[in-house]
């Protein structure tokens, strides 16, 4: 029989302070978790000057990346590995393959626990920026991942083009299931912006873009920004506001002021998650350019929040947004974005019916009821676990063009490696 309260353990490279996709998904699916009557642990890394006020969370040792101020998780702690088999979770449910995948798995394994992993990420996209070639870095990572996967019980898409990209990059047909992250609706019901505007001095005949994300390369803000240059050209009361830090500011900030709106654009940086809800209802109109989302949790939240949307049409936003029912979808192009920020400017009924559309969607991922989805996952992982059932890749991907398993299928038997 199914137990009705579960202990979960998350295991996650971060969590807060840092503030992320991953983050976020996993702090929504804790309390909704909790809220249903579970147990649920938090594993994840050292944060030395931030007081953690939820229980049960537990802290590795971790690195800071100066470049971009992102810290680096060492699954390494005597304490930890004492903890775990006290708590004795039912699951454990790994966010990133390594290096907090890497112990999830070892723990598993250990405790004779289901694992189950979420692919939140499309890291074959990240490779570009690795100063490698990027073809052999690509085959490296789909066999690595290909390999953790088939460690795992379950393996839970974000969206259904992520579902695809797995079954299509890594040949597992079975034991794949979207578990979109959900969204808590009643912050967003319940947030007023006007204080959030008066803050900021938004005047209340301006109409305020906003976008939410790491300034990071991968993100596109740069092609956001000319995006609404073009915008502001033709629109004097239109500002943006750009939510988020990264490695990219300052790169950003200047381009601003070789376009002269450097004014009319304004960087707030980092947002505390409970006051993201009443920065998104101080604006009016959400725009995004990133081409690398798994989900587009910060759209999703934009929804909530009742903005229409404007952004380019990438996998991730384009799951989420339908063109012209919930937002505008455009190329990855800024001339393009900026005539569908155009459209929602001068067309109140359209974006009457965007932010209509977009309420509704928000709707649709309330969290609880997704969550139930993902309790449901867990209890089929658990009893595969109990059969010795196991995620099943294609081994046979080719790595630099080469098929290593026939390969090494034909090396067999071979006793001097000078025949070869």
């Amino acid at each position: 029989m199914p137990k009705d309260r579960l202990h979960i353990a998350h295991f996650t490279n971060t969590y807060l302070p840092v503030m992320s996709g991953v983050v976020r998904s996993v702090t929504a699916f804790r309390q909704a978790q909790v809220d249903l009557g579970h147990n649920v642990f938090i594993f994840a890394q050292d944060a030395p000057k931030y007081k953690d006020d939820e229980p049960f969370i537990f802290r590795y040792p971790a690195l800071n990346i100066p470049v971009r101020n992102y810290p680096v998780t060492i699954p390494v702690s005597p304490l930890i590995d004492w903890v775990l088999p006290i708590i004795k979770p039912d699951v454990i449910h790994a966010h990133h393959p390594a290096p907090m995948g890497t112990a999830a798995s070892d723990k598993a394994d250990k405790l004779g626990v289901p694992l189950v992993f979420t692919h939140h990420t499309r890291y074959q996209d990240y490779t570009q920026y690795m100063g490698l070639p990027e073809e052999l870095v690509n085959d490296i990572l789909t066999r690595l991942l290909a390999d953790y996967m088939q460690k795992c019980q379950h393996i839970l898409a974000p969206s259904a083009s992520i579902k695809q990209m797995i079954q299509e990059t890594y040949g597992i047909s079975e034991r794949v299931t979207v578990v979109p992250t959900g969204i808590d609706l009643t912050p967003y019901q319940n947030a007023d912006g006007t204080a959030v505007r008066r803050r900021r001095g938004w005047g209340d005949n301006e109409t305020v873009l906003i976008s939410v994300g790491r300034l990071v390369e991968e993100k596109n803000f740069r092609l956001l920004l000319e995006a609404v240059h073009i915008v502001m050209q033709r629109h004097k009361d239109v500002r943006l506001a750009l939510i988020g830090d990264g490695p990219e500011q300052k790169e950003l900030e200047k381009l601003c002021q070789q376009w002269g709106i450097a004014k009319r654009v304004e960087f707030v940086g980092r947002v505390p998650f409970e006051e993201m809800p009443a920065h998104l209802k101080a604006a009016d109109i959400f725009c995004f350019a990133s081409i690398t989302e798994t989900q587009g949790l910060v759209t999703l939240e934009a929804m909530a929040a009742g903005l229409p949307v404007t952004a380019v049409d990438a996998t991730g936003t384009s799951d989420i947004v339908i063109h012209e029912e919930n937002g505008l979808l455009t190329a990855n192009d800024a001339q393009a974005l900026a005539a569908a920020i155009e459209r929602v400017l001068d067309d109140e009924a359209l974006a009457a019916q965007l932010r209509e559309g977009a309420t509704e969607t928000a709707v649709s991922y309330e969290i609880h009821a997704v969550t139930e989805k993902l309790v449901g996952v867990y209890q089929q992982a658990i009893a595969d676990k109990q059969a010795g059932q196991y995620v099943k890749a294609d081994k046979h991907k080719p790595i630099f063009g080469i098929d290593w398993d026939k390969l090494f299928e034909g090396l067999k038997g071979i006793e001097d490696p000078r025949q070869v």
